[in-house]
């Protein structure tokens, strides 16, 4: 029996590949519209400003990891993980980076060049963000139209709350929770920060479900820990322009950590790979950032990067996704949303939905 062919193509953010990329990298993040949001010449303008002001603390950081992200080996390894989960396809895993290569341009015609029966669009983030997600298909799908690729299309949203995802998570806050604390001293508190990337507050407010996904992935996590009294919060990072972003910061948790005597095990809830913002923010500066105020003791957990129980649900959300047809879905099939997040891909497909969920 000859077994489905099927592409599957893993959306990530991508990362310089070496020190001279670092700059056209910035330029290409900082462009994106669903970044900037304004007047396209301003935009051009002032993301070239932004770039020429970052490049230097951005090689910096790269510096801490040899001149380039290491963010395409962990996803090249993540492909090559569930290529082999899913022995009942002849499946096969490309990777579309939105700011760095290979971009969806070279996803595009590899995807083409390999002639499947179908395509599944799989993002990398497991919270659906405009920034993030939304922009992934939308630098997508004007590949795949310039292409003339004519492949029934699977396209999975988020999976913020999905079973296996919040399995895996859990199974690895766990580890990092028992080795911590049996790293302290039994009367040591004990506080869980879990950190995702930020995004400036006028995009949450103008309906992006980011924030709601992000604070549901947290609960059902502290759920399955089960962990009675369990000190925990939501925190987020990386904040990049002067204006208000969602909180409470990560670093600001930090120094609550701080003044309360507390120690801390930094949990990377909203990335699903090890990059740069793990790699060097939360193992090195917030890392120095906790010393210097006195926190008792700081532990990081990883990333799941490629956990085989991660893989596992990638793999088991590839199969439910065959299950609902070509079109845009859901772990479960249709919105998960509340309705406030106009921004939901399900609210922006259908006027119906949209009107529905106000």
């Amino acid at each position: 029996m000859t077994r489905p062919r099927i592409a599957i193509v893993l959306f990530n953010l991508g990362g310089p590949d070496r020190p001279e990329s670092i700059r056209p990298f910035l330029v290409n993040l900082f462009t994106d519209p669903a970044i900037l949001r304004m007047n396209a010449l301003l935009r051009q303008l002032l993301a070239r400003f932004i770039a020429l002001r970052r490049v230097r603390p951005a090689m910096a950081n790269y510096a801490h990891l040899g001149g380039r992200s290491p963010l395409l080996q962990y996803t090249e390894a993540q492909a090559r993980a569930l290529e082999a989960a899913l022995p009942e396809f002849e499946a096969r895993c490309f990777i579309a980076m939105r700011y760095w290569h290979p971009l969806s341009e070279e996803a595009v015609t590899a995807v083409v060049d390999w002639d499947p029966d179908e395509v599944v669009l799989l993002p990398l983030y497991p919270q659906y963000s405009t920034t993030t997600t939304a922009s992934s298909l939308t630098a997508w799908r004007k590949a795949a139209s310039r292409a003339g690729l004519m492949k029934p299309i699977t396209t999975l949203c988020c999976y913020y709350g999905d079973d296996g995802f919040i399995d895996a998570v859990s199974a690895i806050v766990r580890r990092c929770w028992q080795e911590a604390r049996a790293a302290l001293p039994a009367s040591q508190p004990l506080r869980i920060l879990f950190s995702a990337h930020g995004l400036p507050q006028v995009i949450i407010d103008s309906g992006d479900p980011y924030q709601f996904q992000v604070e549901r992935s947290v609960a059902s996590v502290v759920q399955r820990l089960g962990i009675p009294d369990l000190d925990h919060v939501t925190c987020y990072q990386s904040r990049v322009t002067p204006q208000q972003w969602i909180g409470p910061s990560t670093e600001a948790e930090i120094e609550r950590a701080a003044r309360d005597r507390v120690a801390v095990l930094v949990v990377p809830i909203g990335f699903t790979s090890e990059h740069v913002e793990t790699l060097v923010e939360l193992d090195i500066d917030y890392k120095e950032l906790a010393a210097r105020l006195g926190v008792v003791q700081y532990f990081r957990a990883p990333a799941p990067n490629a956990d085989p129980a991660f893989i596992a649900a990638l793999a088991g959300l590839v199969r439910r996704m065959r299950g609902f047809g070509p079109g845009t879905c859901s772990p479960v099939g249709g919105r998960t949303c509340p309705g406030p997040h106009s921004e939901c891909p399900f609210a922006l497909a259908d006027p119906r939905e949209r009107r529905r969920s106000r």
